[in-house]
């Protein structure tokens, strides 16, 4: 089988690129990836001599780039995203260029190249917050954000040339991901890198939105088996199974770092921001897929690797530094 698949240099697809390899040895993988800020071809440095590996640098945005990738290819699952939702309420635009109107050229091009499947990869901050209960695959789609709704927005493209083309498509929305290789803008990527450098923990409002925590590696295997055994025009969510505030996940970091929580400031909390995200996998369960890390082991794992990964992550954040800082005025010049 040879699978292209699109923001493979960033977090979620590096890892899916490397589980795929690993577990699959005579697969071939083509990675196009635009290598924006948070793209890194450093997060595949360990395959890149692969000979079952292939890597492109293109936009998803250009058809011409897209065709060459896509050919020859019997599946086409898409990472490729914009999506760090603060840059999302500075300026959407990117986030609909790439989210919305890329997934419609990738469409385009695996209607004409009759790709076996298309996996869109989702989020389950398309269904919005909820207060009690979990999200199931029917319920309805609040996005809060413009990042979740440009999300949203490929979800129903994706359905409609389903329903439309017949295109082979499931999408998959899974709950938030976290692992090796993360860009140190996500909250638990920032949490530990932090702690590492003894600095302070930016916690929105009074920390108390809750996530349900999924380690990347079985969402990687979720895809997969997804990949495999899934059915065309369903949809599949991905949960972890484990809920948590973030100021009690932020404080269970410092815990297993022997740091004082004092590192932990408080910050004025994002426009719009979803109380509580919830996912059922019970429909996902029912065709055998189970997780298969335990949440405490996977963070002592997750630390571990940023632990010896030092030089990966500092480099980034000092690269990074200056669009934080960026962002920070924006929002204060906003008052948002």
């Amino acid at each position: 089988m040879k699978i292209l698949v699109t923001g493979g240099a960033g977090f979620i697809g590096s890892n899916f690129i490397r589980h795929i390899l690993n577990k699959n040895p005579d697969y071939k993988v083509v990675n196009l990836d635009k290598l924006t800020y948070a793209g890194n071809p450093d997060n595949l440095k360990d395959i890149e001599k692969n000979p079952n590996y292939t890597f492109i640098k293109g936009d998803i945005c250009d058809p011409g780039v897209v065709e060459k990738a896509i050919k020859g290819c019997d599946c086409l699952v898409n990472f490729a995203a914009e999506t760090h939702v603060d840059k999302s309420i500075l300026d959407a635009s990117d986030f609909v260029r790439t989210n919305v109107l890329g997934t419609h050229i990738l469409l385009e091009r695996a209607r004409a190249f009759k790709v076996a499947k298309f996996i869109q990869i989702s989020t389950d901050e398309v269904y919005g917050s909820i207060e009690e209960g979990s999200f199931s695959e029917d319920s309805p789609l609040f996005p809060n954000s413009p990042y979740a709704a440009s999300k949203a927005g490929a979800d129903y493209l994706c359905r409609s040339y389903f329903r439309t083309f017949g295109l082979p498509i499931i999408i998959t929305r899974s709950s938030n991901n976290f692992g090796p290789y993360q860009y140190p803008e996500k909250f638990l990527a920032l949490t530990v890198t932090n702690a590492l450098e003894n600095k302070k923990i930016p916690v929105y409002g009074e920390g108390k939105n809750v996530r349900d925590w999924l380690y990347v590696k079985d969402n990687c295997d979720a895809i997969e088996f997804i990949l495999k055994n899934g059915r065309d025009g369903e949809i599949y969510n991905i949960s972890g199974g484990f809920e948590v505030s973030n100021i009690d996940l932020a404080k269970s970091v410092l815990k297993k770092l022997d740091l004082d929580f004092k590192l932990l400031e408080f910050v004025k909390d994002r426009p719009g921001h979803d109380l509580r995200y919830s996912l059922s996998s019970l429909k996902l369960k029912s065709l055998g897929w189970e997780r298969r890390r335990d949440f405490d082991e996977a963070l002592n794992e997750t630390i571990e690797w940023y632990k010896k990964n030092v030089p990966w992550w500092q480099r980034i954040k000092q690269k990074d530094r200056g669009y934080q800082e960026y962002y920070k005025m924006q929002y204060e010049k906003r008052n948002l």
